[in-house]
């Protein structure tokens, strides 16, 4: 039997074993720069054969589209992953998605539909992630932004497939938070009441370029307020992006992406619409 000998943090691995844990290296620092000679030292290897390596990699991550790998020549060179997902793929989960939200027993007092369940399962999350990050992947993003509380475990996940920090805006101060910036927003669907969301001075550096996450878009008005966020630390809005909204309320002058849209919810009836949003469009 052929054993892999540990020597410190480096190990003598047979380019079969070498290909999977550099495989698995790769899909779990997304967007980073490697170079070969880390490879090359780790997995006590020639750079000649951790070349062919991920050459043979790159290769089967873009036959069955996980990703694509970039190699980046001369002394400050390396690979870097960019993950992905089919069309095919992403198209039949959220197609299994829409399925699950048209059920009935989703409906809540009020017209509200119950999502906890679907944005609390690391799957769903995972694969919400791969799809909302590859619609965004022309776009340069620094960071993901969503608010409390709903929206943080989607915006993590979109977080982690991009690699870069998500922030969190509040709709109460807290003393943990240190100095804050305000800004005041139009909240409910009627546009009726004036609320404050606070982001920690901390938490978002000038100039970035910012991807707003959020669960349910309804009127809009906590979206809007994100972005008036944006512009009090002289950053970008690099796109918005929704697991669902409300196709029967007007944001014509919202541009986002949406992966399910529910079309009706009768509360009489009990029934649920929800197609395909306009994420693939």
């Amino acid at each position: 039997m052929n054993k892999i000998t540990l020597i410190g943090e480096k190990m003598k691995l047979r380019r079969s074993e070498r290909m999977v844990v550099i495989s698995n290296y790769l899909i779990n620092h997304p967007y980073e720069l490697t170079s070969l000679n880390t490879f090359a030292e780790k997995y006590e290897s020639a750079k000649s054969s951790i070349s062919e390596d991920i050459v043979i990699i790159k290769r089967a991550f873009e036959e069955i589209e996980i990703g694509t790998i970039e190699t980046i020549t001369g002394a400050g060179g390396g690979v870097i992953f960019s993950p992905s997902i089919s069309d095919t793929e992403a198209k039949t989960i959220v197609r299994g998605l829409c399925d699950q939200l048209s059920e009935s027993n989703r409906i809540l007092p009020g017209g509200y539909i119950y999502l906890s369940d679907l944005l609390s399962t690391p799957s769903i999350l995972n694969n919400i992630g791969r799809i909302i990050a590859k619609s965004f992947k022309d776009q340069q993003i620094d960071a993901v932004m969503t608010v409390a509380t709903k929206g943080v475990p989607l915006a993590n996940a979109v977080a982690n497939v991009l690699n870069v920090p998500f922030v969190i805006v509040r709709r109460d101060l807290k003393i943990t938070e240190g100095s804050t910036v305000s800004v005041n927003y139009v909240s409910g669907s009627s546009g009726d009441r004036i609320e404050k969301m606070f982001l920690s001075k901390r938490s978002l550096k000038a100039g970035s370029r910012v991807l707003i996450v959020d669960d349910f878009l309804k009127g809009g008005g906590t979206i809007t307020g994100m972005i008036s966020l944006l512009s009090e630390f002289d950053s970008e809005l690099a796109g918005v992006a929704v697991f669902a909204d409300n196709a029967q309320a007007n944001r014509d002058y919202l541009d986002y992406k949406s992966l399910l849209k529910v079309t009706n919810i009768d509360v009489k009836a009990n029934t649920i619409d929800v197609e395909i949003g306009n994420i693939f469009d």
